[in-house]
């Protein structure tokens, strides 16, 4: 029998790393997207390997981390998101992050949506980027519902790693719509990126949302009416639900939230009561107090 979420007329794919500034960025209108659409459109995660396994290795690991911490800071000047006070590296690698990612949509869409916000908080907010696979797993360590002796096994196992291969390939196969993306006042427009071997790969993130009426990009950094615009292209009067929590129940259902998101997804008094904040160089992340028992941002930190 055909899922039900399959049955639905729209799809929305989603192009991502769990390592990824810009995704990281555009996590508040994503969150916002998800929740005003649920249950009316399949949303699918393609795992992009941004940092693959491939790249040469920099010459000079301290002056490469130097100039990406530059980077991402000038990219959280834009979004508005948290970033680590101070970078340990770069990543090596995205794929143990992007198998555990892969590997907890198969314990339900909540417990992997909880697991690849945990991820993406390894680089973001700690500054220690889940580049390994015992990273990974441990940064997920605690979050609600998760089974980690599945989670640990499905990671390693040959299943999620086709899937993964698989969205590395899609992800290289980019709709013709998107190798030419005029600027339109983002500070990244989102135009599909040349590859080492001639080819292209889409921009992280990038959106494509198919519906009756056929398919949408939205490329890059955009702002929330973008993507609402795509979906009223592919299905008119498509519209997301609107945001009915408060800010202590968004921040219960939600775990964590940065500023960006706590004034689209939860606007009122704030802090709600018992919320733990966590300082970053770009401002403060706020936890719920059961996510904070957990969370790898109050475990004691070794030197």
């Amino acid at each position: 029998m055909t899922p039900p979420e399959e049955r639905l007329p729209v799809e929305v794919v989603e192009y991502t790393d769990p390592l990824c500034p810009w995704a990281w960025g555009s996590e508040p209108v994503f969150r916002r997207l998800r929740a005003g659409l649920a249950g009316r459109v399949r949303w699918r995660r393609v795992y992009c390997l941004l940092f693959d396994h491939d790249d040469d290795p920099a010459p000079d690991p301290a002056a490469e981390t130097a100039w990406y911490a530059r980077y991402v800071a000038e990219i959280g000047a834009h979004t508005g998101a948290p970033r680590a006070a101070r970078l340990s590296r770069v990543a090596a690698s995205s794929w143990p992050a992007s198998l555990v990612a892969r590997a907890a949509e198969r314990q339900g869409a909540e417990v992997a949506d909880r697991v690849l916000r945990r991820l993406r908080e390894t680089v973001f907010v700690l500054g220690e980027p889940a580049d390994t696979p015992g990273l990974a797993l441990a940064a997920v360590r605690g979050v609600p519902g998760l089974d980690p002796a599945r989670l640990g096994a499905d990671a390693a196992g040959d299943a999620v790693r086709e899937e993964v291969r698989a969205d590395r390939a899609e992800a290289r196969r980019p709709v013709p719509e998107v190798r030419s993306v005029p600027a339109a006042g983002s500070p990244h427009p989102g135009a599909a990126k040349e590859t080492d071997d001639g080819g292209y790969r889409y921009a992280l993130p990038t959106v494509l949302v198919h519906g009756p009426r056929g398919r949408r990009a939205v490329p890059g950094w955009r702002p929330l009416t973008a993507y609402t615009a795509a979906l009223d292209a592919v299905c008119p009067g498509l519209r997301p639900a609107p945001e009915t929590l408060s800010p202590a129940e968004a921040l219960e259902r939600r775990r964590s939230l940065t500023e960006p998101e706590r004034a689209l997804l939860a606007p009122g008094a704030w802090p709600p009561t018992g919320a733990v904040r966590v300082d970053t160089a770009g401002g403060p992340l706020w936890l719920h107090p059961e996510e904070a028992a957990t969370h790898p941002a109050t475990r004691p930190r070794h030197p």
